[in-house]
This record gives C-alpha cells, structure tokens and sequence, in this order.
C-alpha cells in the first residue's frame, strides 16, 4: 500500500531537482550568462502588494516545474506498469468501456473522445497516434491494442482517420487491468477534478520490458527495446525464487532484446553492458540471403521505414556510391517483408551486401537508455536489468497485498453476515416470534439486536430473510457457505502473513501470464560483436571444391554436388561457358583455409576460402575483380590454398614455379602481412607465367616438377635455398623448345640407392625399374592427358635427378593420348579425383578405377569427352 507523507513528497522532489541539476543548469547557463553578472529584479504584482524575485532564481524554479511535469505526466513512462500516461488512460477508458477481446469492436474515435474529455486534456491527434501505435505490429512486440482497420504501415503510412478505424483490448492489455476494482492501485483527481484516474495499473506483465519504450523529456531521454515475454517471464520468476541472482545470471534467461521486426543482434557483450549499466548500445543486422544474381531481404532492423530504405538504396545506386545493382523490387505482403535487390551479370551480391550494411539502415545500433519514473511515479532514474525487474516484483507485491485487503475485508463482511443468518436460523422461533410483536421494522430491529447482540447490518440481514430459508436444504446451503468463508480468511491471513505463500502466489500469476502468450523469439542473437566479428565462427568447415576461370570467374561449391561416377562417364556440368571462357584452375579444399591468389605481375592477394562466391552447380560465379584490388591488365595465374595450421608454422616455405621451370623457395612468413592492395611474391620476365605455388614445411620433402613434353624431374627441397619474396629463382627443369612447366609438387617418399643423374644435357636413359628399387607402394603420380587419358605409377619407379635435370618419362605420349595437363601425387588415403573439361564439365572418379601402371604406358580412359571438348584441370581429395 501506499504510504506517501508530505515529508516523502518533499524528499521526492528534492531528489528530481537533484538529477535535474546538470541538465538544467547547462541550459541555464547558456540563457543566463548576462543576468549573472547583473541580477534584474522583477516586481510581481500579487493583490495589493509587490514581491521581488532574482529572475536567475525565478527562471530555475519554473523550469524545474515545467521539466518536472514533463517528465512525470508526459515523456517518461513508470517502471511498474512500463507506460506513458496517455497509454495508461488509454487502457484505462477501454476497460471501462468494456472493450475486452470477446466484445465488439468499437470507433477509435469514441475511445480518443472518452480519453480526452475525462483524463487527457491534450490534441485528439496525439492520443489517436498513441493509440494507433499500440495496435501496430511491427512497433509493439505484444500489441495493447486489436485493431480493425487501417493502422498505417511499416513504410511510415499514417492510420486512416479514426472515424473509420476500430480498436478493442487484447489479452495482454486485459492483464495489465486486472484486479483494479480492487483497490489495487492508487486513484487521483483528473485534471479538472471531476473523476478519478489511477497513477497506475495493477500490470500482471513487466511491461516497459516486453514492449519496450521511447521518449524525450526535458534534460533527458528513454529507451527501452522490447523484450520477449516468456523469456522475461522467467527470469523474473527466478529473481523471486533468489533475489540474489547477478544480471550475468539472469540473462540465462533474457538473451537480450526481441524486437518486432525480427533481424539479428551482434554482440552479447555489448548487450550484458547495457544491461549492467542501464546505458549502451549493439549492433542490429537485416536477415539477407545472396544468390548468384540477386539479394533477398526479410527481415529489417526495428523501427527502420521501409520505403525510406528502399529510396536510400536507390539514391546510392544513381549516385554511383554502390554498384553492381540492376533493380530493386519490394514484394512485400501480408506474410512479412520481402525485398529483392537484383545484382548485374558481373557484381558480387556478397560484396553489394556489406555496402548496404555500411550505408544504409539495414544495419543500424540498438540503444540502451533505461531511464523510468520509480518511487511512486515521481522521480525519473537510470535502472539496470534486475532493478527493473526488482521495481515490477516490489509492485506485484504491493498489488496482490492491497488486493488480500481488499478481498479479506470483503469476505469479513459477508462472514459477519452468515454469523447472523446463522444464529437465526438456530432460534428461528424465537426470532418469528419477536418479529411479529413488533410495531414495525424498526421496533423489530431493535428487540433482535438487544435480544442477540447482533450489529446493525446483521439485524437488517435478517429482516429481510426468505421463507425459502427456513428449510433444511437452504440452512445447509449458509452452513457450507459460512465454513468456505472462513477457509478463505484463513488463506488471506495466510498470504498477508507468510511472504513465502506471498512469493509462490506472486510467481503463479506471472507464469501463469506467460503460459498464455509466451511465443518464440522473432530476434536471433549472435554472441560476436561486429566490431569483432569473426564471420569463421559462423560458417560451417566442409570440403569445397574452388573453380578458376580463364576469365577470372571464381566459385565454390561442396563436393558434394557431385555424386562419384565410374571410370569413363561422362561426368555433370559444372560451369556454363560463355564468351570463349573455360576452366582454368580447380582443386578441393576445406572452407576455412586461406588463399594465397598469385597473379601475372608476381604479386599475391590472401582471402578466405568462405569470402569467395558460392555459387549454383553450372554458373559462372563471380569475378575476381570484386574481390581483389588488381591493376590494369593484372589477373590470377595460381591459387594456393594454406590452412589455419600450415598458415601458424614458422617452418613453412613456399616453392615456387614457372612455365619457363624456374623454381624459387621463400620462407611463408614473408607473407604473413599481406595487405588488401596485394605485395610481391616473385620476380617474373615478360613472356614467362606462374604455373604453381606449393606448401613445404620439411628438409625431407622432395620437389616435383612435371612437363607437358611427358618428362618429370624430382630434387630434394634442400638443392634450393631459401629467396627473398623479388627474387625470381633458379633453373629447375631444362624444357626443350615449345615445352612448358605444367605441374609443381612437394612429397616426402624416400629413394632408393639410384645413381644420381648428373649429365642434364645428355638424352634420358631409361633405367630398369629393379636397379631402382622394388618397393611397389604409395605415393603415386597420377597423369591426365588432354584427352582423357590417365593412370598412376608408384614414385618409387622413378629416380632422383639433380636440380635443372631434362627429367625421366612419365608418359607415353601419342596423338590418341595428347600431352600430360593434370600431374599430381596421390597417397592411399586419398580416393576422389575431380576432372573439369574446357566446356565445364565435372566428373569425380574414384581413384581405385584408375589402373596403376608404369611409367612408360598412356594409361586408361577416365572421362569421355564431347567433340571438339579437352580436359582442362584436376584436384584430388
């Protein structure tokens, strides 16, 4: 119950004058800094006399009472029911209407003019913009008001005139009304003095945190972003079953804000500040989806305008400031929001995305600014999490104790009543018998209360009695009746006693509540902030297969995508070619490596595999160019993918290769900074190109180096020491005219005790395989003709060569065959090849279907190709 004292008035007062000082006197100051210097002194006239004020003084004192009723009857709402007063009447006249949710709608117009000529002597507009936002979806996490008619829009629409619209309470407005005849909450004058209106409302729910709040008063300001109610629900029922529960504990349960719209929220350690600390502010992202040609748009931050959005958009694009966008077409219904940004045939919807994110309001900050009237509704403060959840249980005490009150009183009286009924049903003869001696009821009146000792109200009870009282069924009917009263006392002494039944009751109802309109989160939340996002954490690692085109077109797709074929199919699209372009480069890899992109100018770029373009089985993908910041002419030869452990390995070293078998060794670390502009890799003359870059991290690996003349030369790592990243490198295989460097590898297997090759001039001689060695077991060399053709041979048939060597055979070349374009080592772990043709065409071959032969032979068919189609690359997992 209330137990307000002047003396309380007066502290309250003097506290707000407090918060209010800062703000205040910063304005003051601005306004005043003459008049302090010069104190002017203003003769009021009051009656017949003159009073003189500092008008320094003067000024403060009113602008104190006019912030002070700014703050209390306007702008900021109570921390116990979450609402401004113009919503409280609002709910209030409803009720009193009679507008429940089983009734009929009623004009919006009847409602506004009950509001404004009882309690709200302000424009109809402003309680009719009051009103129409509470029946609003996308502004209202849980609507106060049901509404029929136009209510306005997400767009910024305005409602239709209130004459035409309709409204009726919805059940959580019921729950926020509940028990208010019962002298659950204070009731003051209205503004004129002619009615009553209560301060505020007996609110079931925590209002100001499910439905969140705004507003600006004079010096300060709220915001309060909605909440989920079942979520709220429980953590406010665990606060009561331990109120020492810490805010980090308490968002077990309140994950943090729920907000109508939906999107996505970053950064949990930003919203567990705001909470500790009632101020702050996190990041919130639209739900979008990229496909390889267009954006799609489902969800928007909360309180952003739709359309001013879209026009945003627009001005960006004819501005030049974004693009890559061909359209935008808003198909939004009924069902929810809908927008799709149609990309151009070269731009990278991914990388379109981030730009709107940067600069539109797809993505913008939630604040935290919990500011809300406590003490009674008269003194504005910064609150944290638990204290408001603190103030609504303090105020849910305070309701259901007024409430016993009240219901005790009542059940008192109506016991005292039965007590009477009771005693005369007891002397029924007797009390006949007075009755009709008397006079006249007050005579009779009188002889009962002095013959029984009865009250007055007893008395009168039994006067008025029924002769259908009198008969067993209806004595036993009182009895019963009189026993259930006073079980019911008892159980009302019970909980005004007990504050444990107090807290259980308490809890009930709030679970209660929720179990009848608890529904799902409509807000995800991602515990990374923005500001430290690591997009890794959110994609899943999985193999991938990453395509290159001759045209810089790039694009990664699961393997997956293509089931296994046997040897000789013909294998499934993957790239449709367009403009002469064709399969460059392709090889698997996990989706969280990094790529090292070497280019034609020797310079090298570094990604992530997740940051490329995912693209559909037979598309293009998507260019280079937008992804990387090439020069004029610059273009991708290799790609090197190096995964997250290889990448931590100070031992690392990158082998490098060209067509003209120029080979290079530079420690990785060199390029552990490379930035977005790209840095030099190696040296490269004019006319010569990158064929490969491999991963070594062992003295014992040994470089394999394989050409399209069918010859392969295989060193040890050491025969190379280690360059600077413009160094252009050393002679690693001798090419004879028109023959090219195809295939740069890196294993670890161990040779026999061959001779070393040291003529590098002299015509390759072949040795017998058994004055090698006889140790028949992986790795292999696997080989890919032009045409198809492939097999494996066992590196142990192959002898070491010195570094610049002409090479040993690896295949039998003919026409039937064509020159080697796939050479790659093969282990036994490993059992999937994947073959793309110049046309696009991908097939996976299990490796066990490709016959391991010798060294001399042209190997099988393992893919059949179309007319005038070559195979083009390969990449084993």
């Amino acid at each position: 119950m209330s137990n307000q004292t002047p003396n309380s008035d007066t502290n309250l007062e003097a506290n707000l004058e407090n918060n209010l000082e800062t703000s205040i006197q910063a304005n003051l100051d601005a306004n005043l800094e003459t008049s302090l210097d010069t104190q002017f002194l203003v003769p009021v006239a009051l009656e017949d006399r003159v009073e003189v004020k500092v008008l320094e003084d003067e000024m403060r004192s009113s602008y104190l009472k006019y912030a002070m009723s700014v703050i209390a009857s306007r702008a900021l709402p109570d921390v116990r029911d979450g609402l401004k007063p113009v919503h409280r009447r609002i709910i209030y006249v409803m009720d009193k209407m009679g507008l429940t949710p089983g009734a009929k709608f009623r004009k919006c117009a009847q409602v506004v003019g009950e509001v404004m000529g009882k309690y709200h002597p302000h424009g109809d507009s402003s309680i009719y913009n009051a009103l129409a936002r509470m029946g609003q979806d996308f502004s209202m996490r849980y609507m106060m008001v049901d509404p029929q008619g136009n209510f306005g829009s997400i767009d910024g629409d305005n409602p239709a005139a209130m004459r035409y619209t309709e409204c009726r309470m919805t059940k959580a407005t019921v729950l926020m009304t509940v028990d208010i005849d019962k002298d659950t909450v204070d009731f003051v004058d209205n503004y004129d003095g002619s009615m009553k209106e209560p301060k505020v409302l007996p609110a079931l729910l925590p209002n100001l945190l499910i439905n969140g709040q705004t507003g600006i008063a004079v010096g300060m300001a709220t915001e309060v972003p909605p909440h989920n109610l079942g979520e709220v629900c429980e953590a406010t029922i665990a606060l009561i079953d331990n109120p020492d529960l810490t805010i980090e504990e308490l968002m077990q349960w309140i994950k943090g804000p729920d907000l109508p719209t939906g999107a996505t929220i970053y950064g949990k350690a930003d919203i567990l500040k705001a909470y500790q600390t009632g101020r702050g502010k996190c990041a919130v992202r639209s739900k979008a989806t990229c496909s390889e040609k267009e954006i799609i748009i489902t969800e928007i931050p909360y309180q952003v305008n739709k359309a001013d959005l879209l026009i945003k958009i627009a001005e960006l694009v004819k501005d030049k400031k974004i693009e890559g966008i061909k359209n935008i077409q808003d198909e939004s219904s009924k069902e929810g929001i809908r927008i799709v940004v149609d990309c151009k045939r070269e731009a990278s919807p991914e990388v379109i995305l981030n730009q709107l994110y940067k600069l539109t309001d797809l993505q913008v900050n939630q604040h935290f600014n919990l500011v809300a009237l406590v003490n009674d509704g008269r003194q504005p403060k910064l609150l944290n999490l638990k204290e408001i959840l603190v103030e609504f249980i303090n105020h849910r005490y305070e309701v259901v104790t007024r409430r016993t009150y009240f219901d005790l009183k009542k059940t008192e009286a109506e016991l005292h009543i039965l007590e009477g009924l009771k005693l005369a049903l007891d002397f029924i003869d007797e009390v006949v018998g007075l009755i009709r001696k008397s006079a006249n009821k007050e005579e009779a009146k009188a002889t009962l209360i002095a013959r029984f000792q009865l009250s007055d109200l007893q008395a009168n009870a039994i006067l008025m009695m029924r002769l259908q009282t009198l008969t067993s069924m209806d004595k036993a009917k009182i009895e019963d009746e009189r026993m259930a009263k006073i079980s019911l006392i008892a159980d009302l002494n019970e909980i005004l006693n007990n504050p444990a039944v107090k807290q259980t009751l308490v809890a009930k109802e709030i679970q209660d509540a929720c179990d009848k309109l608890s529904d799902k989160r409509q807000t995800e939340i991602v515990e990374a902030s923005l500001d430290n996002y690591n997009k890794e954490d959110f994609i899943e690692a999985e193999e991938v297969l990453v395509q290159l085109t001759n045209s810089q077109y790039v694009k990664v797709l699961p393997t997956t995508t293509f089931r296994q074929q046997g040897r000789g199919g013909k294998g499934v699209s993957s790239f449709d070619p367009k403009d002469e372009d064709w399969v460059k480069s392709a090889f698997i890899c996990n989706s969280h490596d990094y790529i090292y992109a070497f280019t034609n100018f020797g310079r090298v770029f570094k990604t992530r595999v997740f940051e490329l373009p995912s693209g559909s089985r037979t598309g293009r993908g998507q260019n280079l160019v937008n992804y990387l910041d090439f020069q004029q002419g610059e273009n991708v030869s290799t790609i090197l993918a190096i995964s997250k452990e290889q990448e931590q390995d100070k031992d690392g070293y990158l082998v490098f290769a060209t067509e003209d078998g120029t080979v290079k060794k530079t420690a990785l670390s060199e390029f552990q900074n490379i930035r977005t502009s790209g840095i030099r890799a190696i040296n490269i003359e004019e006319g010569n190109s990158l064929v490969g870059v491999v991963y070594s991290v062992s003295d014992n690996d040994k470089v394999v180096l394989s050409a399209n003349n069918g010859k392969t030369v295989i060193f040890d790592r050491t025969a190379l020491r280690p360059l600077g990243r413009t160094a252009m490198g050393v002679r690693g295989i001798n090419l004879g005219l028109g023959d090219k460097l195809i295939s740069v590898q890196l294993s670890d297997f161990e040779f026999g005790e061959e001779p070393l090759e040291e003529d590098k001039t002299t015509k390759d001689t072949e040795f017998p395989i058994d004055e090698i060695t006889t140790d028949k077991k992986y790795p292999a060399l696997l080989v890919i003709s032009e045409y198809g053709f492939g097999k494996h041979t066992y590196l142990s048939e192959f002898r070491k060569t010195a570094r610049g060597a002409k090479g040993v055979k690896t295949l039998n070349m003919t026409k039937k065959t064509g020159r080697p374009v796939v050479v790659q080592i093969i282990t036994e772990q490993e059992e999937n090849l994947m073959l793309t043709t110049k046309n696009g065409t991908t097939i996976s071959i299990n490796l066990a279907n490709i016959n391991q032969t010798g060294r001399s032979t042209q190997g099988v068919k393992t893919i059949k190709l179309a007319d005038g189609d070559e195979l083009m690359t390969g990449s084993v997992s």
